[in-house]
């Protein structure tokens, strides 16, 4: 009688959803840590992101993840949100789809797609997509960036191509002595002193000059002229590259730098308060969380002080349990950014959380609090 009356219970609960819709989720503030749902009350999808603002909405990209242990491969594409006040988030679908297993294109079902970044550009009127690209069945051996672009910003997205940047060039702080070298990997004990100095002096650099640079973790910046810059990490993860971007936003200029050689960072994540520059990036440890570190310098093209852990507090050392993907310019409020991170589940991928906190200044250095729960009235609003 009871298994009955439960049946009865159950299917009166699914006629009641059909024929009375439950309400849209309404958040309110942010929750780091928790599950965040979208306007249909599902976890938002859109991991390792960043976000784009272009006439009053703010567009979150990221990688759509799917669950079990191959939730990491790029099965479905880039998801695309919208959102007026950051808070609440309606799924615009896939942005960028990939293409069908056996295709032979370099973004096929099962390659990896990593930390998609948009950007708008104001004089061609495209909307501009970077990713870091690895190829199906080369793990992590490829290396690449890649590029889309779309005449909205919620797609489709149309792939490109993909690139290994600065091809025979390089870099504007090189050491013209180091050009020359003729040491290999092969001649040395890896992570001894001596190869920690020689990968400072252009290592891998020298290894991978005529085929261009890796590129990993990946973010893209547009400063206040228009110019735009991708950040990645190079050299196996070693040390981080900066580089300009062609006017449209599609290619690279050959104009870049290295950042903090054979320091061993990784997503990269940048922001102009006050006129100066401020980088984070997080330590390389696989899908395990580290301290954060912090940079500042007054131009794009250094030279970077390193500044120290950004996070303070318990849980400061793995910065709390996430690694930064974006740091996000708040519209309307004044010096107000937005510290984006994720918190991965490698083993459930789709399970990710996001770690969203104020990122403050405090003497000269970029401050990071742990908050369970905030909201945007934090910041002050900007004056008119």
């Amino acid at each position: 009688m009871k298994s009955l009356f439960l049946l009865v219970l159950i299917a009166g609960l699914g006629w009641w959803k059909l024929i009375f819709p439950q309400e849209p989720t309404i958040n309110a503030s942010f929750k780091p840590g928790q599950i965040w749902a979208d306007a249909d009350g599902q976890h938002i999808n859109a991991h390792g992101g960043g976000i784009l603002y272009h006439k009053g909405k703010y567009y979150w990209f990221g990688e759509h993840k799917t669950a079990g242990k191959g939730g990491n491969r790029a099965n479905v594409g880039v998801s695309c949100y919208s959102s007026t006040d950051l808070y609440n988030w309606q799924n615009e679908g896939i942005a960028l789809p990939v293409a069908p297993e056996n295709s032979g294109s370099e973004i096929e079902k099962g390659c990896v797609i990593e930390r998609p970044k948009v950007v708008y550009n104001a004089r061609t009127k495209k909307f501009v997509m970077w990713f870091h690209l690895e190829l199906k069945g080369q793990g992590y051996n490829a290396a690449r960036t890649a590029v889309a672009v779309s005449d909205s910003p919620t797609g489709p997205f149309t792939y490109l191509k993909s690139h290994r940047p600065n091809a025979g060039v390089w870099p504007q702080n090189f050491n013209a002595a180091w050009k020359t070298k003729t040491v290999t990997e092969k001649d040395l004990k890896a992570w001894s002193d001596e190869w920690k100095k020689e990968v400072a002096e252009g290592l891998f650099i020298r290894r991978d000059f005529e085929k261009g640079q890796m590129a990993r973790d990946m973010t893209v910046y547009v400063d206040d002229n228009g110019k735009a810059y991708h950040l990645h990490a190079a050299e196996e993860n070693l040390t981080l590259h900066i580089s300009e971007l062609t006017d449209d936003y599609l290619n690279f200029t050959g104009k870049w730098i290295t950042v903090a050689p054979a320091g061993h960072n990784e997503a990269p994540a940048v922001c102009k308060y006050q006129g100066k520059y401020y980088l984070i990036t997080s330590g390389c440890t696989g899908w395990d969380p580290n301290a954060a570190r912090s940079f500042v310098s007054e131009s794009m093209w250094g030279p970077w002080t390193p500044l120290g852990n950004p996070a303070v507090g318990q849980g400061a050392e793995l910065t709390f349990e996430s690694q930064s993907t974006f740091i996000l310019p708040v519209a309307g409020k004044k010096d107000a950014f937005i510290f984006m991170a994720d918190r991965w589940r490698p083993n459930n991928p789709i399970d990710g959380r996001y770690i969203w906190l104020p990122l403050s200044f405090e003497n000269g250095k970029p401050v990071l609090r742990w908050q369970d729960e905030w909201k945007l009235n934090t910041f002050a609003t900007a004056k008119k």
